[in-house]
């Protein structure tokens, strides 16, 4: 039993025993995937099938061994049939006759029958959702009880199967949430319905189960100490079980996702002398939601917009089973992305992920299940959606009701939810126009300006950005959040999707996402963060601060915004760092200065300037960090300056080499121009002007054929070889004057490397190639962006250091999940040093700003769709421009400005060259 379990146990034998008032919970089963109970299981087909044994309970039964794994996209004709039959003995206390029981299923995939000691007890359709039935008449007490549970993991209703079955998400068959039993007294509290609102309004709905001797409804508000901070006594209103009750509490805190402040109400019914008939406790938090028609989303007065994901129940072992802790690991893992809202997709989550939503604070859209075709018929909707409102009505983290997803709307009981919901929560349509939403899925960049058929309807895309493999998500964001932010009428949006939903098949023993359907995530199947986790947690910063150049003339002071929704930015914390990567250990950052950065009181939405601290030495510095925390000391983001132009730090680490007075030995051997430095030696090609072969100490370097032009196919006019004060040059002119290189073998070792060249109009890249022998390199060390790869319309997420990784052949969301990739494009390059096999590496410098390091070609995954990119055929490049990357649905000529192609229009530009200088160190030292 686990420590959890055990203690919940404990807490409710003492409460129980201390007084009838409270209720009695017994597991019968584990509480979740990290605590299970083994149940005796049989299964009709598929994997060990026709055989009794054992499952642990909850449990996804494909995850334990048993019956067919099924994505959502199979035709059900295709499928098994499988069905589980479940038996658990347990015995009944004495104690417990005369009392209230019901046995509760938090989940059950999909269909269930359940007898108690061979008599019937009740039977649920509908797999996420919470269901029970009153046991009391057929419990044997003091003795052993049978309970038996019958599932089927296809309905025998055809409206389930089309809103559960036949989506977009793996299948699972079973008891896969809690089972337990429920004992109160007779006489007891069956449900609370509470609308806490800012003004401090508390309006309940209580339902009060065989109402004969209660006479007043006692209710107090306690702070999470259990202190008593509000009490409040009314009459028991007689006739019907369920009567409203309306109270004020005074000056609350409110609820939001930046300060999830919550209460506890402790609801009790008492009879006419006083005495506690039976008490019911439930976490509250006070805040107002408003949709406000060609407006806006109103919480708490303030207009709000979400940054938002959407996220499964998942994890690669347990399928849909989950547990306390995987959910609190799940929404800090949002939370640190700097998101604020999440969607249920596409079914309620477990109660347990709804508390961490609540007490660590996420906007939550909660989802009745359907996919794209018309969901449940009417009678199964309304029987399942008052089963969602019962169970999540409470939580101050729901502000919107989904009505199924994509088309799956049953528009017969829109109406009900409002009926059911004491807070008259919204109903929203994703993907639809409806009422005062739009929540269209999937837009182009061209739909945020506006030109649409609901422009005055509050929008917010349910689902866009669709991440696959490397694509999407952070891809094309910045472009799409700079309209959205702006727009009054944007309540923000949802990215598709939080992780990579690929499952740990017991059968095959692989991570199958099922082709290019499942690995759509931001992070991996384990939580394993991908590039564009960073470049949301920049872009979605609740503080914005403005790119800076930092230049001779630095003042300190930097541009900032608030982009908090109900924090000042004076309670957050900002600090700096000036700080230097000495030659002699690189890695070793050497602190110049720190400190806080002091910041008004900055309301939300309002801009100041900041100040940052410059001490003497300033200049000596290499980058500039500010680090900012939020109220609760979590990490909103850390933000790099680069200090010195790479030409002062190539000059500043090449300095004792270029002292350094070994002499240039040179030759021409068949063809080729032959220079020897010390122990390296670089061979040129005489026809060409590329680089054939380098040799030093250790042995011979894989790099060769370069440098070419990665966009242009010119051909080479003249090659010619000069030699003035000791440097020897190896000049190459190219056709139409497009292309200038110079190569320049110094004494000392340093080879430099000019180019100069004419970019033509609407390309996808540009910049030199060099060809590098993939299996023989071990990793790289650099100084630049990093540690992750970036495309053109990516560029956020990377902070500037000195970064090292070891080769790898991470395809992002398909193989292996080593993270950062090593292969991709990197950003602001400095230097870096190539590590190679039996100790060989080699050294390249970048004096030109802005130019990015290519490692190899990223390989996309299986059936790419529109992440598909083109690269130069270069291993190893230097580049001024790099590709965009498409999502699953949409190429990269609708994303956006930073997904266009590159415009060098000679007519439009009056310096139409670009220029790289790089500087290669070929002799192996560290």
């Amino acid at each position: 039993m686990s420590l959890l379990k055990a203690l919940a146990v404990v807490s409710l034998m003492i409460c129980f025993h201390c007084s009838h008032a409270q209720t009695e919970i017994k597991y019968l089963s584990g509480t979740g995937a990290d605590d299970t109970v083994p149940w005796d299981f049989y299964c009709t087909h598929g994997m060990n099938s026709k055989k009794w044994s054992k499952i642990n309970v909850p449990s996804c039964w494909e995850q334990q061994g048993f019956g067919e794994y099924n994505y959502g996209h199979v035709p059900l004709d295709k499928r098994l049939n499988e069905q589980g039959h479940y038996k658990h003995v347990f015995v009944a206390p004495r104690a417990w006759e005369g009392k209230d029981i019901r046995i509760v299923f938090e989940g059950v995939f999909t269909d269930c029958e359940v007898t108690l000691n061979n008599q019937p007890v009740g039977s649920h359709q509908g797999g996420f959702y919470e269901f029970g039935f009153d046991l009391a008449d057929h419990m044997l007490y003091g003795k052993q009880n049978l309970l038996e549970v019958k599932v089927k993991k296809k309905s025998d209703n055809i409206s389930v199967n089309q809103a559960e079955l036949e989506a977009d998400f793996w299948n699972f068959g079973g008891i896969f949430r809690p089972v337990y039993i429920q004992v109160n007294p007779k006489e007891h509290i069956e449900h609370v319905a509470i609308d806490p609102r800012a003004d401090g309004t508390i309006r309940s709905d209580i339902t009060i189960k065989n109402p004969h001797e209660s006479a007043r409804l006692r209710l107090m508000i306690k702070d999470f100490n259990r202190k008593t901070l509000a009490t409040f006594i009314e009459p028991v209103k007689k006739g019907s079980g369920t009567f409203r009750s309306k109270q004020k509490f005074a000056h609350p805190k409110l609820w939001s996702p930046e300060f999830p402040n919550r209460y506890i109400a402790e609801y009790a019914i008492l009879d006419k002398g006083g005495k506690v008939l039976h008490t019911r406790n439930v976490k509250i938090g006070f805040r107002t939601v408003e949709v406000r028609a060609q407006d806006g989303i109103y919480v708490n007065g303030a207009r709000v917009k979400f940054k938002g994901i959407n996220a499964h129940t998942f994890h690669p072992d347990f399928g849909r089973t989950s547990s306390e802790r995987m959910s609190i690991k799940t929404v800090n893992l949002i939370k640190d992305m700097n998101m604020n809202a999440v969607r249920l997709s596409h079914y309620p989550h477990d109660k347990h992920f709804m508390n961490a939503c609540d007490s660590l604070g996420l906007f939550v859209l909660d989802e009745l299940t359907g996919w794209q075709s018309p969901s449940y018929d009417s009678v199964i909707g309304r029987k399942l959606l008052r089963e969602l409102v019962k169970r999540d009505v409470n939580y101050a983290s729901v502000l919107f009701w989904d009505n199924g997803n994509e088309g799956g709307w049953n528009r017969a009981y829109d109406h009900e939810f409002a009926e059911v919901d004491i807070q008259k929560r919204e109903v929203l349509h994703p993907w639809g126009a409806f009422r005062k939403t739009v929540t269209s899925h999937y837009i182009d960049y061209n739909y945020l300006s506006g030109l649409n058929f609901a422009n005055r309807q509050i929008f917010f895309p349910t689902e866009f950005l669709h991440g696959l493999y490397d694509g999407g998500l952070g891809a094309g964001l910045n472009d799409y959040w700079s309209k959205m932010w702006t727009n009054p009428l944007c309540a923000g949006g949802f990215l598709w999707v939080l992780a990579d939903e690929m499952v740990n098949r017991t059968d095959t023993k692989v991570l199958d996402g099922d082709g290019n359907h499942a690995p759509d995530g931001i992070v991996g199947p384990y939580h394993e963060k991908e590039g564009s986790y960073y470049t949301v947690k920049e872009i979605w910063s609740p503080i914005f601060i403005e790119d800076k150049y930092i230049a001779a003339d630095f003042d300190g002071m930097l541009n900032i915004e608030n982009r908090f929704h109900y924090t000042n930015l004076a309670d957050c914390k900002l600090t700096y760092r000036w700080a230097s990567f000495p030659a002699a250990s690189a890695d070793k950052r050497k602190i110049i200065d720190q400190g806080p950065v002091p910041v008004s009181h900055l309301k939300p939405m309002e801009r100041t300037r900041i100040k940052v601290a410059m001490p003497a030495g300033w200049r000596q510095a290499e980058v500039l960090e500010i680090v900012a925390r939020d109220p609760h000391g979590r990490h909103i983001y850390t933000w790099t300056f680069p200090v010195k132009s790479p030409d002062e730090v190539t000059n500043n680490r090449t300095a004792a080499i270029v002292r350094q007075q070994q002499a240039v030995q040179y030759s021409e051997i068949d063809g080729d121009f032959v220079f020897d430095v010390g122990t390296v030696k670089v061979v040129i090609d005489k026809a060409s002007g590329l680089l054939r072969k380098v040799t030093n100490k250790k042995g011979m370097l894989p790099l060769q054929n370069g440098p070419v032009s990665a966009s242009e196919h010119d051909k080479v006019t003249s090659v010619r070889h000069t030699e003035t004060g000791g440097v020897h040059r190896v000049t190459v002119n190219y056709e139409k004057n497009r292309m200038n290189v110079v190569w320049s073998i110094n004494p000392g070792g340093l080879v430099g490397l000019d180019v100069k060249y004419k970019p033509s109009n609407n390309i996808a890249f540009c910049g030199i190639d060099f060809d590098l022998a993939e299996n023989e390199v071990e990793g790289i060390k650099w100084m630049g962006n990093g540690p992750y790869g970036v495309w053109k319309n990516r560029l956020k997420g990377v902070t500037f250091n000195v970064w090292e990784k070891k080769y790898n052949k991470t395809v992002t969301g398909s193989a292996a999940f080593i993270y950062p990739e090593f292969k991709g494009y990197h950003s602001q390059l400095y230097w870096a040093r190539i590590n190679l096999k039996q100790g060989r590496s080699f050294k390249v410098y970048c004096k030109s700003e802005d130019v990015y390091l290519k490692l190899f070609n990223p390989e996309p995954g299986p059936d790419p769709a529109n992440t598909i990119v083109r690269h130069s055929k270069g291993d190893l490049s230097f580049l001024h421009g790099i590709p965009a990357i498409g999502n699953k649905f949409s190429k990269t000529d609708v994303l956006g400005p930073e997904s266009a192609v590159y415009q060098f229009d000679a007519k439009r530009v009056l310096n139409d060259y670009l220029i790289l200088s790089l500087v290669f160190d070929f002799m192996g030292n560290e």
